[in-house]
């Protein structure tokens, strides 16, 4: 056992044994190698089957990584830039100005869409044609481009309707074709699970019962601020082909991201492009200082982005957690049951995987 993987390892079972979470995968590649690979607890607190590496959780926000990855390929293929305006592939997006919206402004959460029309609800999202209307009707909260503001659902299927606009093929097929298949990480990776698959998953639990956050003065509905278990085990939503939310095993998410980094999926240039600062400002639904490669937060979570920040990716509600560093090659994802409303468990875990590897170890 490496030095890593008993570390981490430890931290988990510590985790587990002390009540503070209960089923947890943690998965580590290093330029493109498997380094560590622990689980620990119970994936289902009913009938105690326990995690293994092989059980696929649902793991809210950390499954933008997959759509952004997805927007991409689309341009490593050629099927479109990331300058090039949404309405020439959907025109009808261009509703009420929103016509200078690019892909980039997709990526950088700058379209001026962050929440869903108030018509749509946690019910709707299976529906793609009813959402994607929704969201083409939308009158944006600022000119796109000009100002970011964190696009919980609406980011998956501004991103998912591109790219069906631009292939024919939904995400969950390009996920398949152009990610799992290729890189054998079937059964790992999905928008929308077969029902043949739901037993295998990890069912969620609410750590405890959360107040609902205010519904006053709040840019998205409650719905979309606030990750519960009840979501997350929903037949319904687990099947349906939501892109800003995926199921995934930690180690499949962070063997992705190992071949986004080590030249299988994109290039050298187009990496450095993707990675580099692509907007900053202050979000406009959170109200913190935003840092945004095209795809994701620049900066590790418990660290403070800066012009230094070389480590890029997504936090999912409940306190999943999935990132990957430029300058050490580190890939790194956390899945896990219990939703809590921190994400203490995460930073740890990242913490412990850093200590050791700097950019030239």
């Amino acid at each position: 056992m490496s030095a890593l993987q008993h570390r981490i390892r430890s931290a988990i079972d510590d985790f587990v044994a002390t009540g503070a979470e209960t089923g947890l995968q943690v998965a580590v590649y290093r330029h493109g190698t498997l380094v560590a690979d622990a689980v620990a607890g119970i994936a289902d607190s009913a009938t105690g089957r326990p995690v293994t590496p092989e059980t696929p959780f649902f793991s809210f926000s950390a499954g933008k990584t997959l759509a952004s990855l997805i927007a991409h390929l689309l341009v490593r293929t050629g099927t479109i830039g990331y300058d090039t305006p949404v309405v020439e592939l959907w025109p009808e997006f261009g509703a009420h100005g929103k016509e200078s919206a690019t892909l980039r402004h997709v990526l950088t959460h700058t379209t001026g869409v962050p929440a869903m029309p108030r018509d749509i609800g946690p019910a709707d999202l299976p529906d793609w044609t009813r959402v994607c209307t929704a969201v083409a009707a939308a009158e944006p909260l600022w000119r796109p481009g000009i100002a970011t503001g964190y696009h919980s659902f609406t980011f998956g299927f501004l991103v998912g309707e591109i790219a069906r606009r631009a292939t024919g093929k939904p995400m969950r097929q390009l996920l398949h074709e152009w990610i799992a298949a290729p890189l054998g990480l079937d059964g790992d990776l999905y928008f929308g699970v077969p029902r043949a698959d739901l037993p295998r998953l990890a069912r969620l639990e609410d750590v405890a019962p959360q107040p609902a956050p205010p519904d006053a003065d709040t840019v998205l509905a409650p719905w979309e601020m606030q990750p519960t278990a009840a979501m997350g085990n929903s037949h319904e939503i687990l099947q349906a082909d939501i892109p800003s939310v995926a199921t995934f095993t930690a180690r499949g998410i962070a063997a992705a991201n190992a071949a986004f980094l080590d030249g299988r999926l994109i290039d050298s240039h187009q990496l450095a492009e993707v990675t580099a600062v692509a907007f900053e400002g202050t979000d406009q639904v959170f109200g913190n200082p935003a840092r945004l490669a095209l795809g994701y937060p620049l900066g590790r979570l418990g660290t403070r982005p800066d012009e230094t920040s070389t480590a890029f990716g997504w936090v999912g509600g409940g306190g999943s957690y999935v990132y990957a560093d430029i300058a050490t090659g580190i890939s790194f994802a956390l899945t896990k049951t219990r939703l809590t409303p921190h994400f203490a468990t995460a930073e740890l875990l990242a913490d412990l995987t850093t200590a050791g590897f700097g950019p030239h170890t």
